[in-house]
């Protein structure tokens, strides 16, 4: 289970063009913000803020990067047993937490908001037993099974990126 994990992310969305796994999940994380917190959706769609803006990083290095060494290492944990999944549980119940005033700030403030959430949101005692709260499995995989049904339509137009030389012939692991 770790290894296909781990496989997943760093090969799948490392190896081709356009992070096509990461595209996939900032296209589901937008759709359950609209379902889960509309008012911050609709504020995100008014200000034209998408979450490659914000969450791409949260995604290719599930929180090492901008979270305090014992909250990530705690969502490390749940990510090596349960997968990907937390990663959107820990983003929506960060959103859902600094709700209220994220609606309120016009773009420059919610991209800076964005990036850089107040000290008592990332304490793990609080953001995590919010996030274990949220169910998000089924939906997930509803959205995932969309995304693909988009990009088969968007493939058979010819807009689609195209496996790079590299991912040819590897076995779809994605």
């Amino acid at each position: 289970m770790i290894v296909i994990n781990l496989v997943t992310v760093f090969i799948c969305c490392m190896d081709q063009v356009g992070l096509p796994l990461v595209q996939q999940y900032l296209y589901q994380l937008s759709r359950l913000v609209k379902e889960q917190l509309p008012k911050l959706g609709a504020h995100f769609d008014e200000e034209m803020i998408n979450p490659s803006m914000y969450a791409s990083q949260w995604f290719i290095t599930v929180f090492s990067y901008s979270f305090p060494f014992p909250l990530a290492l705690r969502i490390w944990d749940v990510f090596l047993f349960e997968g990907v999944k937390i990663v959107f549980k820990v983003g929506l119940a960060l959103l859902k937490y600094c709700h209220d005033d994220l609606v309120n700030l016009p773009f420059e403030k919610l991209v800076h908001a964005l990036r850089n959430f107040p000290e008592d949101a990332l304490r793990p005692d609080t953001l995590l037993p919010m996030a274990f709260s949220i169910k998000v499995s089924k939906r997930l995989e509803e959205l995932r099974v969309e995304y693909e049904e988009m990009n088969k339509s968007a493939q058979e137009s010819g807009t689609s990126l195209k496996p790079t030389n590299r991912t040819r012939g590897l076995p779809k692991l994605c």
